[in-house]
């Protein structure tokens, strides 16, 4: 069974996608894994978001989960889709029951320390600070893991190859999420190509 720890662990990037075409998106995910980033993360973004997650689950090796997911309806279809860990922007007690109830590997977003004492008195020390530069940067991750020694991140949003490391570089970041992976009209192998070099990053 997964849990949410080594689903962090498995690579230093996790892409962040937003797809609505599953033909392509299982090219993405399969040059996203050729690249060595095995853990993708399908956003429920589009209309035909759980089409694509449910066709990526098909991928050798990928590991898929879904993101922006809001509530307990969303929770429920991302499973039935094949979700492997769910991703949501925030953090509220109706959700994080919901996820525990299922057994989900639960990441939950947050923005500054109340969040955090929240998800503690919830069971769950595992979150994505987001988003992340539009709220501190890692000047304010840092702060806020001071007071949460045994706190760990997933910063996401507005990170770039050139910033990742530096974020990286820091005790309480597990991995980071990246949007700028997948952009459109990016051919496979520029896909496959920004991939490795991610996946190449270190912790």
């Amino acid at each position: 069974m997964d849990d949410i720890e080594t689903i962090m662990r498995t690579a230093p990037v996790i892409p962040v996608l937003v797809l609505d075409d599953p033909d392509q998106a299982v090219a993405i995910g399969t040059a996203l894994v050729k690249g060595g980033l095995n853990v993708l993360e399908v956003t429920l973004r589009t209309r035909r978001a759980l089409e694509v997650m449910t066709a990526m689950t098909g991928i050798e090796g990928a590991i898929v989960g879904a993101g922006t997911v809001l509530d307990e309806a969303q929770l429920d279809l991302a499973l039935d889709a094949g979700a492997r860990f769910i991703v949501s922007p925030g953090l509220t007690k109706r959700l994080a029951q919901a996820a525990s109830a299922r057994r989900a590997c639960f990441l939950p977003g947050i923005a500054n320390a109340s969040d955090i004492m929240r998800g503690l008195e919830l069971g769950l020390n595992r979150f994505k600070f987001f988003p992340a530069e539009a709220s501190g940067g890692l000047k304010a991750l840092k702060a806020l893991a001071g007071p949460f020694g045994d706190v760990r991140f997933c910063p996401t949003g507005g990170i770039t190859l050139q910033s990742a490391p530096e974020w990286l570089a820091e005790e309480a970041v597990l991995c980071v999420g990246g949007s700028w992976l997948v952009k459109p009209g990016m051919s496979m192998a520029d896909v496959e190509a920004g991939a490795r070099a991610a996946a190449g990053l270190r912790r």
